[in-house]
């Protein structure tokens, strides 16, 4: 049995960002072709331009790990898009910030943008700033 393929150009959800699944641990001969499928992912992808990395199953966060991102987040910037890390350990994001590196994390706001849901208030009696 066949069936016929719809006619017109396939759809494409270019809102939701394309995701690329880290399996642990990473061997070092495998971070190259990390790096072409994180170069290809932006290639075809929406106008976001960022590919989301699942780190949850990288296991315990270590100085390859922050290697491997490094070399995925290089190869993102010379795509012109950078990476989101998913599920990122607790220790992953100290050890990062300790190597001097910063990625954004799904739920956080960027640098600059107000947090989702959250009001400021004003007291009466307050100094202008």
């Amino acid at each position: 049995m066949s069936s016929l393929r719809p006619a017109g150009l396939p759809t494409v959800d270019t809102e939701e960002p394309a995701v690329l699944v880290l399996p642990g641990p990473v061997r070092r001969d495998e971070v190259a072709g990390l790096c072409a499928a994180v170069r290809a992912l932006l290639e075809g992808g929406g106008r976001e331009r960022v590919v989301v990395c699942d780190v949850g199953g990288l296991g315990p966060p270590g100085l390859a790990v922050v290697d491997l991102l490094a070399r995925l987040e290089l190869t993102a910037r010379r795509a012109g898009g950078r990476i989101r890390l998913r599920d990122p350990d607790p220790a992953l994001g100290a050890l990062l910030d300790l190597a001097g590196l910063s990625f954004q994390a799904e739920g956080q706001t960027e640098e600059g943008e107000p947090a989702l849901d959250v009001e400021e208030a004003v007291e009466t009696g307050d100094p202008a700033l």
